[in-house]
């Protein structure tokens, strides 16, 4: 899978033959946006042309609206992984900014899908908006008649008993809630998300308790809190380990950033990208008196997360 960075990234000739193309966020990449990538990656293949997935980068609410943009289940990256493992071709990557907010629905169509994609086929949800005052919709792309337009279909499944439409929210709220096994349902897979470990203050050392720290590079993370966890990229098995997710208020810390700390384990890390999957909340984030207390509560969410993993959760 080849990524594309912006319209001027896009060699002239790319498409030569033409794409089918979808459009939208696809954030987590959950069982809803599988089966759009299969319809997509199937029409492909009949039309013997490549398959093109459209995101956004930042999201757009991030950028209307960034004090109120939902959380953000994966970063670019993670993205990126998990599309390439569902057989996409290329991914063209729009930096949404105030030019790409004040272009015509028109022109993105001309620009975007007929110029440079020469698009084929476009799967788009019914109710999908685009263009300058979200004045582009799925009507506007059918009477533009320059490729069929076939709408996503909503993904239903069964959980719990009940029927529900597949969403990034239904995940982001399931995640919430900390229940992880729902949240595999919704997504087809266990949430796990990566990034590369990073120096940070070194404080865990100080007080006996070494950290990674891996800069969780989105606005708001959908995991608030401390839990236990597994990590991997160290080795061939999984590592079990406590994580905060947090501002660290104790500490004033102002950047919401995750510390993971590794159980049994004593290596070196730095630079190391590593995979993280939460496996049970432990606690909210908390402020306390000081770091004595600070370190005492620490102790006992590793004992707690210990006490969770040897009596296999």
């Amino acid at each position: 899978m080849r990524l594309i960075r912006g319209l001027y990234s896009c060699p002239p000739n790319l498409f030569a033959q033409g794409s089918v193309a979808t459009i939208g966020n696809f954030d987590g990449v959950h069982l809803g946006h599988q089966a759009i990538i299969k319809r997509l990656t199937v029409k492909a293949e009949a039309l013997s042309v490549p398959s093109v997935v459209i995101v956004f980068e930042p999201h757009p609410q991030e950028f209307f609206r960034p004090d109120a943009a939902p959380a953000r289940l994966f970063k670019l990256t993670d993205k990126l992984l998990a599309l390439k493992d569902l057989g996409v071709d290329y991914v063209l990557c729009l930096r949404f900014n105030q030019e790409l907010a004040e272009l015509s629905a028109e022109d993105f169509i001309r620009r975007v899908l007929v110029e440079t994609l020469r698009v084929k086929h476009l799967f788009i949800g019914d109710d999908f908006k685009f263009g300058y005052q979200r004045q582009g919709d799925f009507a506007l792309l059918n009477q533009a008649g320059h490729f069929p337009v076939e709408a996503n279909q909503t993904v239903v499944q069964e959980v719990d008993g009940g029927d529900v439409r597949i969403s990034s929210s239904l995940v982001r709220q399931a995640i919430a809630d900390s229940d992880f096994t729902r949240t595999e349902k919704l997504l087809g897979r266990p949430y796990r998300f990566s990034g590369r470990v990073a120096h940070g203050d070194k404080q865990g050392r100080t007080i006996g308790i070494p950290t990674a720290n891996i800069a969780l590079k989105r606005l708001k993370s959908p995991l608030q809190g401390v839990y236990a966890v597994k990590v991997l990229g160290i080795g061939n098995k999984a590592i079990n380990g406590v994580a905060n997710v947090g501002k660290k208020p104790t500490l004033n810390e102002r950047k919401e950033r995750l510390e993971i700390h590794l159980f049994d384990f004593e290596g070196d890390v730095y630079g190391q990208h590593l995979t993280i999957e939460p496996i049970t909340k432990i606690r909210d984030e908390q402020k306390f008196n000081g770091k004595d207390e600070l370190i005492e509560q620490i102790n006992r969410d590793i004992e707690k997360a210990r006490a969770l993993f040897n009596n296999q959760l």
